[in-house]
């Protein structure tokens, strides 16, 4: 019984102890920890009094881990727009699309490309900014919602990668052409010493190459000293030099993470825009630039039979809006939980489509001017790729008064755009490796893993500049966002539908939107129609057509055809983003229990944590403790009291 007085006095004393804790404002007052817990940071006199009672002092309690930083937000909600915007519209919005409008049958081209639109661009890019925004995490932990398709959000980071290594290349030629833009006269145009005989040759002989023809060949590419894949010869240390400079711009860019980049779209996602109005002013104002526009809006409805514009126009939307790449679920996971995706998806999409069609009068007013000058047609001058960008633009920019200044404008324009798109493609890599890795997002070991990426991309990069390297440039840019993409985009919209559960997403959605209008749920029924059915259909027939393409028609860089071992090194690069699929599905099969079909029923279900980050994130309260460490003397352990025995402590029978 004397025990029982003893720890009965002693609780009181010590309840007393953390009453007075918790008082706010005096000198006992608590000291809140990082993660939530509270410490005392002195005794009281009465727990002072208990411990000159009870022995020596306890050991202070051991410190507790280091939490990593948060992941952070965007510092506003026009920095995700905005993002967003520049992410998707970039250089395949001024060189593909005013290209693929006048190889299929000009402005009926419109029409399935606003079908597809509706059918595969819309549903996947709300899919992919949902779930981003819902988990609130990169492309991989993600797949919290079904580890069964961890390998989806590992592919995307792999075909990040590869478009992220030759992307910037690009970023490189357009440094290379900004630097050449401030000389007058411009260095590829006929008026350059340089150039004379060239142009009286073209004159003469049609088949000799044109003044930036041979600027692009020459100086800038070294392609003539070059036999093919197997002969890349020497580096340019030109484009050596300008990819280091882009690569370094890209690691300061990103270094800050979204808190930067989210700052620099302001000028990024805008300045193209700019420039585009300041073309379309100019070129309706040059002489022939009617023959242009007639030229790409011109219609042959016959077009429309012919499966290739269709699967020109779903790969068109498909590679415009960067869906599969992982940059668009990245940015949606810094959104606020309760952010508006549905609207955020209409007007990004909306803004993108829009601006490829803006983009065409802009390129083909210019194009028009171009071939009056010339006395040929408009087909003759048109191009696609590289080619309408660094030859063909910059030729009819040659022929404009105060052509160094459009110059600088065009690349500049360039420049931006496609940064835009490096910063989403960066950023989904980064997210996805941080938020597997907590410990990395530290400032300094953030910083020396982006620093390494980006020495990484640049040593692999080397490659395409040297003077063979249009030939490794074009083989990565045909494979790795050929069919692997779209085995990606596959098994996700069939894995959110069917595993995880249409009904189930759809709901996250509406968490998401608190209060969804009529209009917000009648398109949500629209999408899961498309989700279950048309999208997955279409895609299915994008994949067959690439295919049966892939197998028909060889691949080529003007009058260079490909040879076999370099087609199949293509295809290799492809599988290497969608064979992650299966591995990682055998992987969380393997290590769960019991039956096959047990295993795979917990491997489609949802992990504990997904709700944490998903709906619940914004809610969850950090846990409040207040540890207190109780020592007791030895005569508090003996047997004198009746409800003890012996030394250990145990209760005795009574």
């Amino acid at each position: 019984m004397r025990f029982l007085e003893t720890w009965a006095n002693y609780m009181k004393k010590t309840d007393t102890n953390k009453e007075e804790i918790k008082s706010p404002g005096g000198p006992q007052a608590s000291m809140t920890l990082a993660n939530g817990y509270v410490e005392s940071p002195v005794r009281t006199q009465a727990g002072a009094e208990v411990a000159a009672q009870s022995g020596p002092a306890p050991e202070p309690p051991a410190p507790l881990p280091e939490q990593p930083p948060a992941r952070g937000g965007w510092g506003g909600k026009h920095e995700f727009l905005l993002s967003c915007i520049g992410y998707c519209v970039g250089l395949g919005n001024v060189w593909r699309f005013p290209y693929l409008c006048y190889r299929n049958g000009g402005g009926v081209f419109l029409i399935p490309y606003c079908i597809m639109m509706m059918v595969t661009g819309l549903p996947l890019f709300l899919m992919e900014l949902s779930l981003g925004q819902y988990g609130g995490t990169g492309p991989i932990t993600v797949w919290k919602c079904c580890p069964l398709l961890k390998g989806i959000g590992i592919g995307m980071l792999v075909v990040a990668s590869l478009v992220s290594l030759y992307y910037n290349v690009i970023i490189a030629w357009t440094f290379y052409y900004l630097g050449s833009s401030f000389q007058n006269p411009l260095p590829w145009s006929c008026e350059a010493p340089a150039n004379f005989h060239l142009c009286q040759n073209l004159t003469a002989n049609r088949s000799s190459l044109s003044a930036s023809e041979f600027f692009w060949n020459e100086r800038v590419l070294g392609l003539p000293h070059s036999a093919g894949l197997q002969d890349p010869g020497r580096v340019r240390w030109q484009l050596a030099l300008c990819l280091l400079v882009a690569w370094v711009f890209i690691f300061f860019c990103c270094l800050k993470g979204i808190r930067s980049s989210g700052k620099m779209v302001y000028v990024t996602a805008t300045f193209p825009y700019l420039v585009l109005i300041v073309l379309i002013i100019r070129g309706a104002t040059l002489q022939g630039s009617l023959q242009g526009v007639q030229f790409y809006l011109s219609t042959d409805w016959r077009r429309l039979g012919s499966a290739q514009v269709w699967n020109d126009a779903a790969s068109q939307i498909f590679y415009s809006l960067g869906i599969g790449f992982g940059g668009l679920l990245s940015m949606a996971s810094y959104n606020k939980f309760d952010n508006n995706v549905v609207r955020d998806t209409l007007i990004i999409v909306t803004g993108n489509c829009v601006t490829s069609f803006i983009a065409g009068f802009a390129i083909f007013s210019i194009l028009g001017h171009m071939a009056w000058k010339k006395g040929v047609a408009v087909s003759d001058v048109a191009d696609t790729g590289p080619g309408l960008a660094f030859v063909a633009y910059p030729e009819a920019l040659a022929l404009l008064p105060g052509s160094f200044i459009w110059s600088i404008l065009f690349f500049l324009m360039l420049f931006t755009l496609g940064i835009d798109t490096l910063f989403g493609n960066l950023e989904g890599i980064t997210t996805a490796v941080l938020d597997e890795f907590p410990a990395l997002r530290q400032p300094r070991r953030k910083a020396m893993f982006l620093a390494a990426l980006c020495f990484v991309f640049y040593l692999l990069g080397l490659l395409l500049v040297t003077e063979g390297g249009i030939y490794w440039f074009t083989l990565i840019d045909a494979y790795s966002t050929s069919f692997g993409l779209i085995i990606i985009t596959f098994f996700m919209c069939l894995g959110i539908a069917f595993f995880y559960g249409v009904n189930q997403f759809c709901d996250d959605i509406v968490d998401m939107l608190r209060l969804c209008p009529p209009w917000c749920v009648n398109m949500l029924l629209y999408f899961k129609a498309c989700w279950i059915l048309f999208t997955p259909l279409l895609l299915l027939f994008i994949l067959i057509y690439i295919f049966v393409e892939m197998y028909n028609t060889p691949l080529h860089y003007g009058p260079y055809e490909y040879p076999a071992w370099g087609r199949a090194l293509g295809v290799c690069l492809g599988v290497v983003s969608c064979i992650q699929i299966p591995i990682w599905s055998v992987v969380a099969v393997v290590s769960e229990s019991g039956t096959l079909r047990d295993r795979f029923r917990k491997a489609i279900r949802p992990l504990n944590s997904w709700k944490v980050t998903g709906g619940d994130r914004t809610f969850t309260q950090h846990i409040i403790d207040v540890p207190f460490h109780v020592t007791l003397t030895d005569h508090e352990f003996t047997n004198e009291g009746p409800g003890f025995s012996g030394q250990s402590g145990r209760p005795g029978p009574e």
